[in-house]
């Protein structure tokens, strides 16, 4: 679903950024890309998503290139950054209708997903009103609605359950893992180990933009571990490397 290859990505003329960063991520994965601030997970997915451009490497969305077809890839998945920038001149109603009508969704299937998700996540009643009047959660619910909204092949998160009330979280995972039933996958950076250790199946662990573990979440966090200890434990041993 995902293939990433040697992704570098630097800033300038500093090494701040990505470098040779390799990962796939398979049909059926909820795979969770974990790091310190500032080790390059927002910049890894903005490079994925094509917000970034890159210096080296490839980028493969269900097998295309997203260098040869950005356009191709991006209707195939949905990236919600970790502070959504929404139109907040629009209503909810309003921003969810020009996101389909940008993927070309039809005015039956577009009322009724709009409809079931708003239920979901409990916005009905708000959708009538300026986006610029929502708290923080209310404008990441309806970011995730307007992801899930044209049913992507991947969902590309960053940091997802950040402003999100318990409820919320738990109707995002259940998606989450109903967008992998459907044949799709799920790449989300995220602090909360916790979490991660117990929705995804795969991780992987980046530092000062370099990849230093990856792999399948039951074969790394071994029985008596857990997730949070095998990253301190990778953190250590870098600093010490």
């Amino acid at each position: 679903m995902l293939q990433i290859a040697n992704l570098t990505k630097h800033y300038g003329q500093s090494q701040k950024g990505i470098t040779d960063l390799t990962l796939q991520v398979m049909p059926g994965d909820i795979f969770a890309f974990i790091g310190h601030n500032g080790a390059g997970k927002t910049t890894a997915l903005k490079c994925v998503s094509g917000i970034h451009g890159f210096d080296e490497g490839e980028i493969l969305v269900d097998g295309i290139s997203m260098n040869d077809n950005p356009m191709e890839c991006k209707r195939r998945f949905a990236y919600i950054p970790d502070n959504p920038d929404l139109y907040e001149y629009l209503t909810g109603i309003q921003y969810l209708n020009f996101v389909a009508d940008v993927f070309q969704i039809s005015a039956r299937e577009r009322e009724e997903r709009i409809a079931a998700f708003a239920a979901d996540f409990e916005i009905t009643g708000a959708l009538g009103d300026l986006i610029s009047s929502y708290s923080h959660g209310m404008k990441q619910k309806l970011a995730i609605i307007s992801a899930l909204i044209h049913e992507p092949k991947l969902l590309i998160l960053d940091e997802p359950f950040v402003g999100l009330d318990p409820k919320a979280a738990v109707i995002l995972k259940n998606k989450m893992r109903d967008v992998c039933a459907s044949g799709g996958a799920v790449f989300f950076s995220t602090h909360v180990l916790d979490v991660a250790e117990k929705l995804c199946n795969k991780v992987a662990i980046i530092k000062d933009g370099r990849m230093v573990i990856t792999g399948d979440m039951n074969l790394i966090v071994k029985e008596g571990q857990s997730l949070e200890d095998i990253f301190m434990e990778v953190a250590c041993d870098a600093e010490r490397g």
